[in-house]
């Protein structure tokens, strides 16, 4: 009788772990089918560009503070910041972004975004969700209707961050600025998620070490002497000192860089002059800069300052006239999760979403840039996690190699998922990942 009493416990030991999993997700589901899908249709029809993120932050307020959610807005800018204490423990912080792009949407769906906003630059322009922030804030929503539901199953505290100006990798650091560490608890962990159109619907990417590379925008000044197209010798001219500098650029990557380290050196715009026989006083210079390494990326913007100013004084430009290089407010340090943290969030996803879920870690294909690396940056001690979701179904990227339309990237105007496979694996991934972040315990929730 022992003998089988053990056996029908250990029987339900195994399934109870399935059963948690289906309960929570069939919660997440039917939450979808209940208030999500309408949220994330919302926001898809709805976008607004960076910093200006106005209606979109007061709608992730207004759910968080129905939630009875502890919110601030205005973090930053437009960024919101909900804090749910419950009891003592770890401090976890789930950071979503929630900006759009400057794209008019021709994706073809029958929910496609019509607007048009006036950015912080002054410009109207049309406006789409083309790299999926709608789909983070939903499954931000998701996530915290869940976690305050499961309150009794954990102790420690969990801080909502509605991130703004991601698309412009400066509303990171912005939140950071305005005292995010400082005026609201401390986070030990730090977790972020990217629905990947590139990315099959049902897995999810998560890998140890460089997650996004590093980005800066650099803006050159050139200044020269203006005179007539006919007479050079009078002036100086800054447009041969653009193609001088642009030259000497092409040699950072290739002989101050190691060939084993990734780097970017590129000249997005370059402008100057106005008529064809005047040689201009000014011309300037717009960079993209990128590695995956905090070495590299001091290597290059300081090669690229000694470059242009010695360019100017080769010219016999004076000192207080050599072309000024300013690195934009737009950048970003490369994103890197910790080995450890992964480790230990691995086989915690794969238990609760299933093994298959989980893929392999797949090489770097781009160097594009992500600003969560403001939140966990070394000196700050925070560790960090930030894995992918997929976001498009197999029978596209089937369709696509069998001679179908391509899967459309990011930023694209033809830019879709899948958005309720989204969301609620995103919002699965991250009740899952703060579950088991926080120690068990906390108080009942109903």
């Amino acid at each position: 009788m022992t003998k089988w009493i053990s056996l029908f416990a250990l029987a339900a030991a195994i399934a109870a772990p399935a059963s948690a999993q289906n309960s929570l997700e069939q919660r997440i589901a039917a939450d979808y089918d209940a208030t999500l899908e309408a949220l994330f249709l919302d926001f898809h029809r709805n976008p607004e560009l960076s910093y200006v993120e106005n209606r979109t932050a007061g709608i992730i307020a207004a759910q968080l503070r129905s939630l009875e959610i502890d919110v601030t807005e205005g973090v930053g800018g437009t960024g919101v910041v909900g804090v749910l204490e419950n009891g003592s423990g770890p401090v976890v912080l789930v950071r979503a972004d929630m900006d759009g792009l400057p794209i008019e949407e021709d994706s073809g769906l029958d929910y496609a975004s019509e607007a048009r906003q006036t950015g912080i630059d002054g410009v109207e322009a049309p406006v789409m969700h083309a790299c999926g922030h709608d789909v983070h804030v939903t499954a931000l929503i998701g996530a915290a209707r869940q976690l305050v539901r499961l309150r009794d199953q954990w102790s420690g505290t969990i801080v909502f961050i509605a991130q703004p100006a991601e698309e412009r990798i400066g509303g990171a650091r912005a939140m950071m600025e305005d005292g995010l560490y400082e005026r609201f608890p401390r986070p030990e962990y730090a977790l972020a998620f990217h629905v990947s159109s590139g990315l099959a619907t049902g897995r999810i990417d998560l890998a140890p070490g460089l997650v996004a590379s590093s980005a800066d925008s650099v803006d050159i000044t050139i200044h020269g002497v203006g005179t007539h197209g006919a007479y050079p010798h009078e002036g100086r001219d800054p447009i041969v000192m653009g193609a001088e500098i642009i030259m000497a650029l092409q040699t950072l990557v290739s002989r101050e860089v190691s060939p084993l380290a990734p780097a970017v050196v590129t000249v997005g715009a370059f402008h100057g002059g106005i008529k064809h026989n005047i040689i201009s006083d000014t011309a300037t210079m717009q960079l993209t800069v990128r590695s995956n390494d905090q070495a590299v990326r001091e290597t290059l913007l300081a090669g690229i300052r000694r470059i242009a100013e010695n360019v100017g004084r080769m010219n016999g430009m004076p000192e207080d006239r050599l072309p000024q290089v300013e690195v934009a407010h737009e950048s970003t340090p490369p994103t890197i999760n910790d080995a450890d943290l992964v480790a230990r969030l691995r086989p915690a996803l794969a238990g609760a979403l299933g093994a298959d879920t989980l893929i392999d870690p797949t090489p770097q294909t781009g160097m594009g840039a992500e600003d969560f690396a403001y939140f966990v940056q070394p000196e700050t001690g925070v560790r960090g996690a930030y894995f992918n979701v997929g976001g498009t179904p197999q029978e596209a990227f089937d369709a696509a190699a069998n001679g179908g339309p391509p899967v459309p990237a990011h930023h694209s105007p033809f830019f879709r998922i899948a958005p309720r496979e989204s969301v609620t694996l995103g919002t699965e991934a991250m009740v899952a990942a703060v579950m088991d972040l926080l120690p068990a315990g906390g108080s009942a929730d109903d």
